[in-house]
């Protein structure tokens, strides 16, 4: 009963199919069709049989699925506890939305960091529609990202910081001066950062209700580029408000007021229900929510290039 078994397995009770656990685990259909067959003339067990409503487990098939889980988080925590042990460090592995990564996640893990020396961080950037999968499945060890109602899985979300997100132009644009009216909006250029690129968000909330087409968004490697293309006088922007602050006030940018156009959002921790999350991810639990971490994020204070070095996978779209 190898722990390449028990992944495929815990997938594909996860997912509901052989296929949709492919796809998670990046290996073919038949691997993990493989890997069930020898778990199965392991077992004595067929564990599961497919039905026109999902998969229906045996007694045995029921109580793998309960426990596959639990060996495997076993495995990976005591991989990294002798890892730490040896080394002196502890790992916190964690998954982001692009927005928090990119304005919010340096100051955060900077001033976080500081306080615990001995804490290494790696944060990987994926849609928020992947968090409970990634919790579930034990390659994070808590998620960072906007609050969604109903999310797919047994997960906890803690909010921690409020946030606005606007539509912005030059003061030059036709939308600053007047000349282009509310309803002539859609039909402006848009520039957009790579998390619009998904379905969720509140960006992309904004680009549904004004039904922006494809063909008038123009999607940039990070807000930042999408904002600077945006001060030289060409299209529209979307950005969280504390972002543009000083733009704002010097006049750099001005914000377009109309209908559909703000909407507001809420940052989160996300965890597994009824887990008991590691030391370091009990720790920033409790610490993303004081002040001085609310001024870190919004602020960037203790950003630092030379101390945020965490490793970062940034997937733009598929």
């Amino acid at each position: 009963m190898t722990p390449t078994r028990l992944r495929a397995f815990a997938c594909v009770v996860r997912n509901g199919s052989v296929k949709a656990a492919a796809q998670e685990l990046g290996i073919t259909e038949s691997a993990v069709s493989m890997n069930i067959k020898l778990l199965r003339t392991e077992l004595v067990d067929p564990l599961f049989t497919r039905t026109p409503s999902g998969l229906a487990f045996t007694p045995g098939g029921l109580r793998l699925a309960s426990r596959a889980m639990e060996i495997l988080d076993l495995q990976g925590r005591t991989v990294l506890e002798v890892s730490e042990a040896g080394t002196g460090r502890r790992m916190l592995r964690l998954a982001s939305s692009d927005l928090f990564a990119e304005h919010a996640a340096p100051g955060l893990i900077s001033l976080f960091t500081s306080r615990a020396r001995d804490l290494d961080v790696e944060l990987s950037v994926h849609p928020v529609s992947q968090f409970p999968a990634l919790l579930a499945s034990r390659v994070v060890d808590l998620a960072l990202g906007p609050t969604v109602n109903r999310p797919r899985g047994p997960v906890v979300q803690r909010p921690f910081l409020s946030y606005e997100v606007l539509v912005v132009a030059s003061p030059e644009h036709p939308a600053a001066t007047g000349k282009v009216g509310p309803d002539q909006l859609p039909g402006q250029i848009w520039h957009l950062g790579p998390g619009t690129a998904g379905s969720a968000g509140e960006a992309s909330e904004v680009l549904r209700r004004l039904s922006v087409p494809e063909k008038r968004q123009r999607i940039f490697q990070s807000d930042a580029a999408a904002l600077a293309e945006t001060r030289r006088g060409a299209g529209l922007a979307i950005a969280v408000g504390f972002t543009v602050r000083d733009d704002l006030r010097s006049g750099r940018l001005v914000r377009i007021d109309a209908p559909h156009l703000a909407c507001h959002g809420a940052w989160a921790t996300w965890a597994l229900a009824g887990d008991q999350p590691p030391s370091a991810s009990a720790e920033l639990i409790r610490f993303v929510s004081t002040p001085r971490a609310t001024q870190a994020m919004v602020r960037g204070e203790g950003a630092g290039v030379g101390r945020f070095r965490p490793a970062v996978h940034v997937t733009l779209w598929s």
